[in-house]
Order: structure tokens, then sequence, then C-alpha cells
């Protein structure tokens, strides 16, 4: 440690608030725990829960750095004790626990990976967040298996892209949701079969019509409240809806639940920050295991809508809240443009 800065910049959120209260400040170098490592952030993800908990309405979890960011990659500098997976000078991303948008990072070495082989930072941090959740929530609690059909919620997120193109690299059939022609365009791309505008058609009649009134098997379902009842609707007999976020809010009023009794559907969800570290590496060596030889082919590859420096991380805040974007939002530890 005694060749590594005192001190370190990060983006301090203050009290929270709007976009604008992402500022550049200064703060002491983190130092890794038992069984973590220190890593200098070459490029970190921005995702809702960053937006969320800026706005204070996702506070982090007991003993977690308060800094925004969830997934970084870069170099590791120093172990923490007992931190044997990883050697200095090995380049991983991480699910962290926060503390993403700064210069260094700490992460428990089990939610660490190695960049997968062509990968360069962003998009090698491009991948924790995203792909912990999707392969927790898809194919843990969803059980998505191949052959089967499954309807992506919001499919030009983060989530959706990865969702999307993991699924069909499984052999699922996936039907998306998204806003707007170009976006619907892109689902298809990504390998959807349909796409629907939810601003111009009723999605769970055009499931139904497209499935023949089957239905899908799985639904990822990010908007909650108001999607809950059509998304029964569309689900087909023991079918699974996983919801991973409440977008539209968490309270659905008057939901008819005798569907779920009659077609023997599964209701499940799960958030990924309040896990274990030993559940979470548990996913880590899955992905390693299932996912990151897909990567290493070239398929499934991340999709970047744009990349800011970390300086800018209020302008990446206000491109994300906009939902315009297709894809990922990135920050790296380049300098701001003159």
């Amino acid at each position: 440690m005694t060749s590594l800065p005192s001190q370190m910049r990060f983006i301090d959120h203050g009290e929270g608030g709007e976009a604008s209260v992402l500022v550049p400040a200064t703060g002491p170098l983190p130092q890794p725990a038992a069984d973590e490592v220190l890593i200098r952030v070459e490029a970190a993800g921005v995702n809702r829960p960053d937006v969320q908990q800026r706005k204070g309405l996702y506070p982090p979890p007991p003993g977690a750095s308060p800094v925004l960011g969830l997934e970084v990659a870069g170099e590791v500098v120093a172990l923490g004790a007992g931190s044997s997976r990883f050697r200095i000078g090995d380049k991983v991303c991480a699910l962290t626990n926060g503390g993403g948008y700064a210069e260094f990072c700490t992460a428990p070495e089990a939610q660490c990976l190695p960049w997968p082989e062509g990968f360069d930072a962003v998009r090698a941090a491009a991948l924790p967040e995203n792909h912990f959740t999707v392969w927790a929530n898809l194919f843990g609690h969803g059980r998505l298996a191949s052959g089967e059909v499954v309807l992506v919620h919001g499919g030009t997120s983060g989530i959706g892209v990865t969702a999307i193109m993991l699924a069909r690299a499984f052999g699922a059939r996936v039907i998306a949701t998204a806003g707007s022609a170009d976006k619907c365009q892109a689902c298809e791309r990504l390998g959807a079969e349909l796409a629907i505008n939810y601003r111009e058609q009723d999605f769970a009649d055009a499931v139904r019509e497209h499935t023949g009134k089957h239905g899908v098997d799985v639904v990822l379902d990010m908007v909650g409240a108001e999607y809950f009842a059509r998304n029964v609707k569309v689900l087909a007999r023991d079918g699974r809806l996983v919801i991973i976020a409440f977008l539209s809010g968490h309270e659905a009023a008057k939901a008819d639940l005798r569907p779920i009794m009659m077609k023997r559907l599964v209701v499940t969800g799960s958030t990924m920050r309040p896990r274990t570290t030993a559940e979470k590496g548990a996913i880590a060596d899955a992905l390693r295991e299932k996912v990151w030889p897909l990567l290493e082919r070239g398929e499934c590859p991340p999709t970047i809508h744009a990349t800011f420096p970390l300086t800018r991380a209020a302008e990446a805040h206000e491109l994300m809240e906009s939902s315009t974007h297709i894809g990922k939002i990135m920050l790296t530890a380049d300098a701001p443009s003159a």
C-alpha cells in the first residue's frame, strides 16, 4: 500500500437530489478488508440503483461505501488479508458493494471476475451488474429453459439487452417491450422475435396474439404495479413472473389473484445488493463457467450507448433518467475533454 496515494478523487452526491448534486471530491483511499481486493478503477457502470441512491431512495446496506457505483473494471493494486484468488496487476471486473464512482474501489474477491479475453475496461465494467442480475433472476428464480418463451420488459435497458442476448444464447425465444420504434428495432437486432411498442399497443394483447393465446413461460419485469395484472394474464400454465424493480410503483391495486392459482403460476423476485458475499460469489462462479466462454467467443457482447469521464457523472445520470439510451452508460477514469 506504500506506493499508493493516501487520497483519491470520487464523485460525491452530498445530501442527494437532482443529478447536479454529483460533483468531484477528494477523500481517503479505501483499505481492502479481509478477502477483499483494492481496484484501481479504469471504468464504472451507471445503473438505475445509482440514480435511486442519489435521490435518497436506495440507501446502501450497513458497512457498504456511501459512494455511488455498483460495478467497475480495473487493475488489482492491493490485497486484503486472506485474499488469494487474484494477484497484484490482474485485470478484473467486479460487482461492488458501492464505491465505484472513484479512482479506487474495494470489492470482495468472490465478486470479482477476470476480464473476458479481448475485452477492454469499458466493456468489462459493463458486465457485472446486468449479468449477475439476469443470471440470478432469469435463469435462477425464473428457471428459463431452452425452448421456452420469455417476455422481457424494458428490452433496451442494460438489463433488457443482457436478458435478450443470454436468453437467445441458451435456446429460449424472446419477446420484448420498448418505448419507441427505434428501440423495438434494436430489440429485434439483439434477438427478440417480437418487439412491442408499449406506447402504441397493449403488450398483453400482442403477446397472446403472437403465441396463439398460449402465453409465455417467464416474464422478467422491472415495471411493477402497473404491469402486474397483465403480466399474470400473459403467463402460460406453470409460468413464472420475476420482478426485479418497481418503476411504476410497488402496490398493485385490485389485482385478481385467481389466475395465479388456476394456472399454477410462480410470482417471485429479488434484489442483488443485500445478498451475502457467498451468494454473489456463487453467481460469479456460474457466470465464469456458463457465460464467460460465450463472451470470449464474441457472443452476447455488451451494448455501450455512451461513455463519460468520471467528472461528468451528472451528465451520465441525466442521460439515464431521460430513458433515451439503448444499452449501457459508462464512466471512465479519462480526464474530461477540453
